[in-house]
């Protein structure tokens, strides 16, 4: 037999027990930002092109874009709209940036902790290491925040075999690290279960429009398909979709105009769908009795 990781247990899709989420509907839509903050001329911070020596200024200052500019672009784009994000956050940038962060906390975003900084990977760290990674970032939330972050993505989406009871250990209910499913899946901990939200790996920003160069009119058509696919589907099961941003990415000025248009697309449907952060699809799972939720049964 194969080695497995034991966290969850095989379940196919269609033969769940249904649910809906608040007011009867189907399909949970969260919008995630994440803001990052990278270590000069050290540590990790490729621009997906031509590696480079250090100090590889182009690159930090590529992604320092996204904090000085992306992300109030995207901010005007939320207000704009009646938008709420999902702010995934290196909490390195309450010391080097906090009026950011702050601007979007003060209109209610809800604040997900993404680790100290995307200079580090956690694959690459100890036990210890991790730990101090995990609960350092954590406090740096809570200290400026006023109460512990719900959720947790961490950098790089990189997890080691101990991630999950760290995080369950540091009071984490949910975290986003595993592409798994459309819908929320209870993981086993050593100190009890925490929620996987999903979290899109094909249709995130960086991986399509960085890595694979997707052309930013086709990266949006395949959100508006994905929106439309999911949306007919979750009449027959209940779904999450979300929507990932990166504010050096989608927070450039051609590809915001294009992204425009999918949140148009998605908003006329506004009546039909649950726009929520994670946390508040974490909270209405939490609701549910045992045995509706893969994994509540054990």
């Amino acid at each position: 037999m194969l080695k497995t990781h034991g966290r969850y247990d095989y379940s196919a899709i269609t033969k769940r027990p249904d649910y809906s989420w608040p007011n009867g509907k189907r399909l949970a839509v969260h919008f995630s930002l994440n803001v990052e903050h990278f270590a000069f001329g050290e540590g990790l911070g490729n621009d997906y092109a031509a590696p480079h020596p250090p100090p590889n200024h182009r690159s930090y200052a590529w992604r320092d874009y996204g904090n000085r500019v992306g992300a109030w672009r995207l901010l005007e784009l939320a207000n704009a709209y009646d938008l709420p994000y999902a702010l995934l956050v290196n909490s390195e940038l309450y010391d080097y940036c906090p009026e950011m962060i702050a601007a979007f906390s003060e209109r209610g975003d809800e604040i997900v902790g993404h680790g100290r900084t995307d200079a580090e990977r956690q694959a690459d760290m100890d036990y210890e290491q991790e730990r101090a990674c995990i609960f350092e970032a954590t406090a740096a939330i809570e200290r400026r925040e006023g109460g512990k972050p719900m959720g947790w993505l961490a950098p790089y989406i990189s997890q080691t075999h101990d991630s999950l009871d760290l995080l369950k250990e540091a009071g984490y209910r949910y975290m986003m690290d595993w592409p798994l499913d459309d819908q929320p899946v209870w993981f086993r901990t050593k100190h009890g279960p925490i929620l996987s939200i999903p979290y899109a790996h094909d249709l995130n920003d960086s991986l399509e429009c960085v890595s694979r160069r997707t052309p930013s009119p086709l990266f949006c058509e395949s959100l508006i398909d994905q929106f439309d696919e999911m949306l007919e589907e979750s009449a027959r099961r209940p779904l999450v979709m979300s929507v990932v941003l990166h504010s050096f990415v989608l927070g450039q000025s051609y590809r915001l105009r294009q992204f425009r248009r999918v949140v148009e697309h998605i908003l006329k449907q506004r009546e039909r769908i649950w726009i929520a952060g994670p946390g508040e699809i974490c909270g209405h799972i939490e609701s549910l009795p045992k045995g509706i939720v893969p994994g509540s049964e054990s």
